[in-house]
């Protein structure tokens, strides 16, 4: 599938970050990391990975794709519009997006950024995720993360004038119970980002409210999310039957009927 051997990731990246990275430069990534729950990280892979993990997604897409089109109660109802491939088969069939999910030099600059310590996500389900928009309106709206740490893989991607942009609210906290999404907008100003295709991005997920901007005309945005774990995330409980990426039909998912109130407009 891809033309990189997984087992020669990590000389691949420990040779790539001794080329590009300076110990200040891990330093002011950090604060703004810890300012914005957001960090641009493009350069912290070469162009031989970022392309061989663009044609092993895109290989994923083609044979495991799978339509979402609901709203989440934990999240004020906000909206699921996209295709996935769960995390269970890009583990099973994607050789290099596990090997460098796995890869100890990625999570040691990973680590730097966030100034602490990360550990592989503890529920499998959450370990990948590919989506894809390419309908009008489709969207990943408001919402937080389970877990602590994602690194966003930007496979494609459309003009911000078709939308798909990134917004984020940092400092924030998930009530599943009483989301208060709309207090949080009113309260905060929010950050956009646009991007271009190959990008990679770093989230402070779970307390970093965010959502993509929905497509305004037909368009592709495709994206691989990896997840990590803080130490604190170990002990914490999941609350909410609300994994809708793994399975459509969870409890606090709604069928995206049109004219339904969510919180996606903004």
């Amino acid at each position: 599938m891809t033309s990189i051997a997984p087992v020669k990731i990590d000389t691949l990246l420990r040779d790539h970050y001794i080329d590009t990275r300076t110990r200040r430069g891990a330093w002011l990534q950090a604060q703004r990391f810890r300012r914005d729950g957001f960090l641009m990280l493009r350069e912290i892979v070469p162009d031989c990975v970022r392309a061989a993990v663009r044609e092993e997604v895109l290989a994923l897409l083609d044979r495991h794709a799978e339509r979402r089109d609901l709203r989440l109660a934990t999240t004020d109802y906000t909206p699921r519009r996209m295709s996935v491939v769960p995390s269970e088969t890009i583990a099973a069939e994607g050789e290099l997006i596990g090997a460098i999910y796995r890869s100890p030099v990625l999570r040691r600059v990973l680590e730097e950024v966030a100034d602490e310590g990360m550990t592989s996500c503890p529920s499998k389900d959450e370990e990948f995720l590919i989506t894809r928009q390419e309908r009008v309106g489709d969207t990943h709206g408001w919402h937080w993360g389970d877990y602590s740490f994602a690194l966003i893989w930007i496979i494609e991607t459309p003009p911000v004038a078709d939308g798909g942009m990134l917004q984020c609210v940092p400092h924030t906290r998930w009530n599943k119970s009483e989301p208060l999404i709309n207090e949080y907008l009113c309260e905060n100003p929010i950050a956009t980002y646009g991007f271009r295709s190959g990008d990679v991005y770093f989230l402070r997920t779970d307390t970093t409210l965010h959502r993509t901007v929905p497509l305004n005309r037909e368009a592709t945005r495709i994206i691989l999310n990896m997840t990590w774990a803080s130490r604190q995330d170990m002990t914490k409980p999941l609350r909410g039957d609300d994994r809708w990426w793994d399975e459509a039909s969870v409890s606090a998912a709604a069928p995206d009927r049109p004219g339904r109130l969510a919180v996606e407009s903004v």
